[in-house]
């Protein structure tokens, strides 16, 4: 609900960093929560997607290439411009597993070791951009390793059915 609070301007409009209005291929750029603002070290921003029905990574086909587009230049541009930190000292990237399920872009100060920010969760959007633009079913046919916590519910999904 967080997340479509910020999209419909119920909640934290003020903290809008940058939108793209555009219903398909439009984003909202906020500050992440974890994020206090004063200094750009650990600089986090997310970029909500407008579209609900795009979950997660693997609901990513080549269509979605002018969003994906809009997010990594516009992205780049705004915190350029608010923030003074040009495109080349960012980090932007997409989780597998998401923590929630709601398409949604991390952009990080290059030098911040970020929560999830390793290779095992984290996609860089200009190689997803890449794949998708290879191959637009990319996201549906690969294998995507991913961690787990070992007190998470789909980590004991996995040890049930015997495959850990």
């Amino acid at each position: 609900q967080w997340v479509y609070n910020i999209l419909e301007k119920k909640a934290e409009a003020d903290r809008i960093v940058h939108e793209n209005p555009d219903p398909s291929n439009g984003f909202v750029l906020v500050p992440d929560l974890k994020w206090n603002q004063s200094q750009l070290d650990d600089l986090y921003l997310i970029a909500l997607v407008h579209r609900r029905e795009i979950k997660s990574l693997r609901d990513l086909t080549a269509e979605h290439l002018p969003l994906l587009r809009n997010i990594l230049q516009e992205g780049k541009e705004a915190i350029a411009k608010r923030f003074g930190v040009p495109g080349s000292q960012l980090r932007i990237y997409l989780h597998y597993q998401p923590s929630y399920h709601h398409l949604h872009v991390h952009f990080t100060a290059l030098g911040y070791d970020a929560p999830g920010s390793a290779v095992e969760r984290a996609h860089l959007l200009a190689d997803v951009i890449d794949n998708l633009a290879t191959d637009s079913s990319y996201y549906q046919q690969r294998a995507l390793t991913f961690p787990l916590r070992a007190d998470e519910p789909l980590f004991k999904k996995f040890q049930e059915a015997g495959k850990v």
